[in-house]
């Protein structure tokens, strides 16, 4: 792989002509305007931020795709009339028979497609679950496959374009994959092969951060943008930050052209074949949250730890061409319980706690000191019962607690495991320390007798591995998450050892799931169901293929990749309209 150089066109032309211009530059967008360069169309990508990758380059990557040729390759059985079955259940009465047949018929041919035409590669994720593992066509591994790690170094000076992960989210700025990674980091002191694989993880880390002065080792989503970014570059795409989109003009029918902002005023772009809507949702746009957010309808808070850049600008500017929403969704974003890391300016991070509710020795209790969900379910569904626990309550929030042996040992959302230190989460207020629970209780203002016979039942059966009330440990995916060294069940351990450690949780999500009513062929629908000639949507922008459930890891990445490479197909006539057939009538 070569290191492209920088265009010197760091703006678009006025008038300047593309067959097709994608807006947003996550792996929806990516996808797409790699697909279209691929094929010969002129292609344009423009990012209202100063960064590209969006959530993507934040996430940890994961792409969900049943019926893959690596899980195939690794002797693992899928079936489309599996993943058919499975999608039906996740979705229920929001199934869409036309898109689900599009993605299961054309995401595997998607992933062939850039694996052998771009410099995009995965892995399979062995072992890895669908996050419902006991509902009708589950698979348990297969599905959900991690970009393989990119060296940064190949991307030359557009490195820079690259938005970083979130720091907070890293080990002293490293990215750290899921999975085999994730345990040698966790076991580094048990192990030494773990500690070896860690020495030198880190020994990189910090010689790359002397000569490049930013980590070059790229892993997760971040890996995925850059292998992306530097496919399109290579076929010939103009890629352009700071550019955000403002209208989107339509003549006889047909959107010809879009209004950009950038830093010398308003520019005109015009595509030929067509635009694609990829700019990520709308997860802080206020008035759009209030409208469609259950918990914000009532006057509670919402923290997105997505880009602030995700306004549902490209959804307005479509809805003012003539497009409608598919508000026919189970949920209208993927929740997920977020802790908020208070900063020396006064601002805060939020912190997706993606990882540490799973492991023994964790509970989550709410205001009432009852314990309200099974911590090892997935951070949409645990979003969602935060929601329904605080229908009443000012505030969706709850609490994450821990004692010491199990905060020293995983962590706690953004303290870190022994040996490193913690003591600035308790200065700042972030993390509360206690040394009895009777003491944690009434710092956290928990009716105490009620929080005391939450831990003592859940520790009664926690002893034995296993939990009546809500089931944490009892299925393929929360095991998968917790600690397989840990018996006799992975995700539970009694909270006995002093002191005992909260963190206070509030209601986020990691992308909305309400997007643009679009077709089998990514193409966006008018008032009336019928397609607007030359839009296209893909990603979170794009109506959500799963019916607004969030069913395995990479579950907005997947098909957004999937309608990204289809609305390029489309646009560049290499796909005809006719639908796929049903996989099962």
């Amino acid at each position: 792989m070569s290191a492209p150089t920088l265009s010197p066109a760091t703006l678009p032309a006025p008038d300047s002509q593309y067959d097709l211009i994608v807006v947003g530059s996550g792996a929806a967008a990516l996808s797409a305007a790699v697909t279209a360069a691929i094929v010969g169309l002129k292609t344009a990508v423009i990012e209202k931020a100063d960064v590209l990758g969006g959530t993507t380059a934040i996430s940890a990557g994961g792409v969900w795709i049943p019926c893959n040729h690596l899980a195939s390759a690794a002797g693992v059985r899928d079936t489309p009339e599996a993943a058919w079955d499975y999608l039906r259940h996740c979705a229920g009465a929001c199934f869409r028979p036309d898109l689900v047949a599009a993605f299961i018929t054309h995401a595997p041919r998607m992933l062939r497609f850039m694996e052998d035409r771009a410099a995009v590669r995965f892995s399979y994720a062995a072992g890895r679950p669908d996050y419902r593992p006991d509902v009708p066509g589950a698979a348990h591994e297969g599905r959900t496959i991690h970009p393989l790690p990119f060296d940064g170094r190949h991307l030359g000076s557009q490195i820079g374009r690259l938005r970083p992960p979130l720091r907070e989210m890293t080990f002293l700025g490293l990215m750290i994959k899921p999975g085999p990674d994730l345990k040698h980091f966790l076991n580094a002191l048990r192990s030494f092969d773990s500690f070896r694989f860690v020495a030198r993880k880190l020994a990189r880390h910090f010689r790359d951060l002397i000569v490049h002065r930013r980590p070059m080792d790229l892993s997760n989503g971040n890996a995925l943008v850059a292998r992306l970014m530097l496919s399109a570059l290579e076929h010939g795409a103009d890629i352009f930050t700071a550019c955000g989109l403002e209208s989107i003009e339509v003549r006889e029918g047909r959107v010809v052209a879009v209004q950009v902002a950038t830093a010398k005023g308003l520019r005109r772009m015009v595509a030929s074949r067509g635009i694609v809507l990829a700019a990520g949702g709308f997860s802080h746009d206020r008035a759009r949250q209030q409208q469609l957010f259950p918990h914000a309808a009532r006057g509670q808070s919402h923290h997105s730890p997505v880009p602030a850049t995700l306004t549902g600008d490209a959804l307005r500017a479509a809805e003012a061409a003539g497009a409608r929403l598919n508000l026919h969704q189970r949920h209208a974003a993927c929740w997920a319980p977020v802790s908020r890391i208070p900063k020396s300016d006064g601002t805060h991070v939020n912190f997706p706690h993606l990882i540490d509710r799973q492991k023994p020795g964790f509970i989550a209790v709410n205001r009432s000191g009852l314990r309200f969900v099974n911590e090892a379910s997935s951070y949409h569904d645990f979003g969602q019962a935060m929601i329904a626990t605080c229908e009443a309550d000012s505030e969706v929030t709850a609490y994450l607690i821990a004692d010491h042996r199990a905060m020293r040992r995983y962590g706690m959302g953004a303290a870190r495991p022994h040996p490193l230190p913690f003591g600035e989460h308790i200065r700042s207020g972030y993390l509360i320390r206690a040394e009895s629970l009777a003491e944690l209780a009434r710092r956290l203002e928990l009716p105490t007798e009620t929080f005391l016979e939450t831990v003592r039942t859940f520790n009664e059966h926690a002893r034995v591995g296993h939990d009546p009330a809500f089931g944490k440990g009892s299925n393929l995916y929360n095991q998968y998450n917790g600690d397989a060294s840990h018996r006799p069940n992975p995700c539970l351990a009694p909270i006995e050892s002093g002191p005992f450690y909260a963190v206070r949780l509030h209601i986020g999500e990691l992308g909305t799931l309400l997007g643009l009513d679009i077709d089998h062929r990514a193409r966006v629908l008018d008032q009336t169901g019928r397609p607007i000639a030359g839009l296209y949507a893909a990603g979170n922008d794009a109506s959500n293929l799963m019916g607004g459930d969030y069913p395995g890891g990479g579950a907005t990445l997947g098909p957004g990749m999937c309608t990204g490479y289809l609305a390029a197909l489309h646009a560049a006539g290499q796909i005809d309209d006719a639908p796929d057939p049903p996989v099962r009538a």
